[in-house]
């Protein structure tokens, strides 16, 4: 019998691909940069299933392209707001993710880079690579406490509430704008929930874990961050859009806040040249959330689960759509 084939918009962890290709005919994108839309569209045709990334655009054209015998479409990631969700439900395609895998390995590197922006780490590192470490200072590079700061949570998910837990072990009083969330649970986190004003005005550090929609799109403002103390620390490992650039960009060039820490940029690479990276008070990483290697490997695995099991027309391990 003919092995079902399948796309995958590019080299994942062996961990995964390796299941793909003993059970399918894989037709494997291996270049460093995702495909081209017009690529991806012309090398989906056909296929039985595709494997793809946050960077590959899977719209109803797309759909459309593969073919009627398109059975399913497996993200490794567990946000999807690339992939048509609703073009997918009527087509009876099931979309899968790679949710919970990550969170831990989110959560640290949030707390990673909220200490580097507390402490002014790359700033230290640059300073003594410009050779201006000359002697122990009283004032040099001075940085922010934790201990008895207040952390302000935007969302208070599955990563939202490991943060807040780490946020825990190093007494920080934990504050979240988070409406989903019941006081229940918010009080087993040792977390207060507030309003959205009252968060941007109490923080100390604000760290964002909310999805990107159309209603926190730019959540993070002109409006917001002058309602933030100037003192204050925005970190963001969500998604890029969830914060106006242009206006952190000036919000940190005036002074209206004191420092950011980004794991995500809109666009996503961030250019270069962009005025950003000027900045000496702002922390820029490539999108490396869950990039430690047990979760990358983990990932790889489930979104595996999730191609292998759509294509025996079976329910999804993780399941996004309902059908």
């Amino acid at each position: 019998m003919a092995k079902p084939k399948v796309f995958v918009s590019r080299i994942i962890p062996a961990a995964g691909l390796d299941q793909v290709k003993a059970h399918c005919d894989v037709d494997l994108w291996e270049e460093r940069l995702p495909p081209p839309y017009e690529v991806l569209t012309e090398r989906v045709k056909g296929v039985d299933g595709l494997l793809c990334l946050l960077t590959d655009r899977i719209d109803a054209a797309l759909m459309d392209a593969a073919g009627p015998q398109l059975k399913v479409i497996s993200q490794m990631a567990v946000g999807y707001d690339n992939i048509d969700i609703p073009a997918a439900t009527q087509r009876g395609i099931p979309v899968g993710n790679t949710p919970g895998v990550l969170t831990e390995a989110t959560a640290d590197l949030t707390f990673a880079l909220l200490l580097a922006a507390a402490r002014r780490i790359v700033e230290g590192v640059n300073y003594i690579k410009a050779g201006s470490w000359q002697t122990w200072e009283p004032e040099t590079l001075l940085g922010a406490d934790l201990t008895g700061a207040t952390l302000g949570i935007i969302g208070l998910g599955r990563i939202g509430s490991a943060v807040a837990r780490r946020a825990s072990g190093f007494d920080m009083r934990i504050i979240a704008h988070s409406p989903e969330t019941s006081a229940e649970e918010a009080a087993r986190l040792n977390v207060t929930l507030v309003d959205f004003d009252t968060l941007l005005a109490e923080s100390d550090f604000v760290s964002i874990h909310t999805p990107l929609t159309a209603e926190t799109r730019h959540l993070i403002n002109n409006d917001a961050l002058r309602k933030m103390k100037r003192t204050a620390i925005l970190v963001n490992t969500a998604r890029g859009p969830i914060v106006d650039q242009q206006a952190l960009y000036e919000a940190l060039k005036d002074g209206i806040i004191a420092y950011a820490a980004l794991d995500v940029t809109d666009p996503e690479p961030i250019a270069p040249d962009h005025p950003l990276l000027e900045l000496p008070n702002i922390i820029i990483v490539p999108h490396i959330g869950s990039a430690s290697i047990r979760t990358r490997n983990r990932m790889a695995e489930i979104a595996a689960a999730n191609l292998l099991a759509g294509l025996r027309g079976e329910p999804l391990p993780h399941q996004v759509n309902s059908l």
